[in-house]
C-alpha cells in the first residue's frame, strides 16, 4: 500500500511569482514525497501539510487581494498550526504593520515594514545607494533563540541570495531576526517564530542556497 503523498500549498491570492516559487519548492522536493500545489482554495490550503506564502508587488495591493481572494482566514489558519514560510512581501504581511500604504498586516510577527531611507548617501564604492534594493547580498544567519534556526542548515554563513524590495522589516523582538544583511544598515533578512519562517530574498532566485532553503523547510518540524 503506497504512502499518500504530503502536499505544499502555494498561495495564489494574485500577488506572487508564483510559477517561479513552485517550480523552485517542486525542485527541492523531488524525491522527498511532496505534491506542490499552487492554490486558490482555501480549503486545500486548510488540508495541506506546509504553505508557502509568496509575494510580490505593494504591500496595501498584496493585503487587499488576499482579502478579496477570500485566503486571508485560511492563512492565519494554516500559520496557527503548520509550517509557512512566507516569501518577500509574503515576508513583510506577517508583520504588523507597513509604512507602505500605512497598511496593518497579519500581525503574526510583531514587527513594522519601512522604507530604506538613504537619500545622499553613499557605498564603499562612491556610488549612491539605489532604491529599490535589487540584487545580490550577504546574508548573516542570527541565533533564533539557543541555536541556528535548522532552515539554515547546510548553507554557509554570509552566502549571497537575491533581493528586490524598497521596504524591510524590522521585528519587535530581536529573537524574531533569523538572518541579517546590510543596505546602508543592518535589516531583517529573514524573520521566524514557532512555526513560521520568512526571507526577504527569493530562495527561488537564489541558486542552490535558495534551494537548500525550500529543502529545509520541507524537512523542518517545528
Amino acid at each position: 500500500m503506497s504512502t499518500p503523498m504530503k502536499t505544499v500549498a502555494v498561495v495564489d491570492y494574485g500577488m506572487g511569482n508564483l510559477r517561479s516559487v513552485a517550480q523552485a519548492v517542486r525542485t527541492a522536493a523531488e524525491g522527498e514525497g511532496w505534491q506542490v500545489v499552487v492554490t486558490a482554495d482555501p480549503a486545500v490550503v486548510r488540508a495541506a501539510d506546509r504553505v508557502v506564502l509568496p509575494g510580490q508587488g505593494a504591500m496595501p495591493d498584496c493585503m487587499r487581494e488576499l482579502d478579496a481572494s477570500g485566503l486571508r482566514a485560511s492563512v492565519l489558519e494554516a500559520a496557527a498550526s503548520k509550517p509557512l514560510f512566507g516569501v518577500c512581501v509574503g515576508m513583510q504581511m506577517l508583520l504588523s504593520h507597513s509604512a507602505e500604504g500605512g497598511v496593518d498586516g497579519l500581525d503574526l510577527i510583531a514587527g513594522q515594514v519601512l522604507k530604506f531611507d538613504l537619500a545622499g548617501r553613499r557605498q564603499a564604492d562612491g556610488s549612491r545607494y539605489k532604491v529599490p534594493h535589487m540584487g545580490w547580498n550577504r546574508v548573516r544567519q542570527a541565533r533564533h533563540g539557543a541555536a541556528w534556526h535548522p532552515i539554515w542548515q547546510g548553507i554557509a554563513d554570509d552566502s549571497y541570495f537575491y533581493f528586490v524590495h524598497s521596504y524591510y522589516a524590522r521585528p519587535e523582538h530581536d529573537a524574531h531576526c533569523a538572518g541579517v544583511a546590510d543596505y546602508g544598515e543592518p535589516f531583517a533578512a529573514a524573520i521566524a517564530r514557532d512555526n513560521l519562517f520568512a526571507t526577504q530574498f527569493h530562495p527561488e532566485k537564489s541558486a542552490v542556497q535558495g534551494l537548500q532553503l525550500y529543502r529545509n523547510f520541507l524537512r523542518w518540524k517545528p
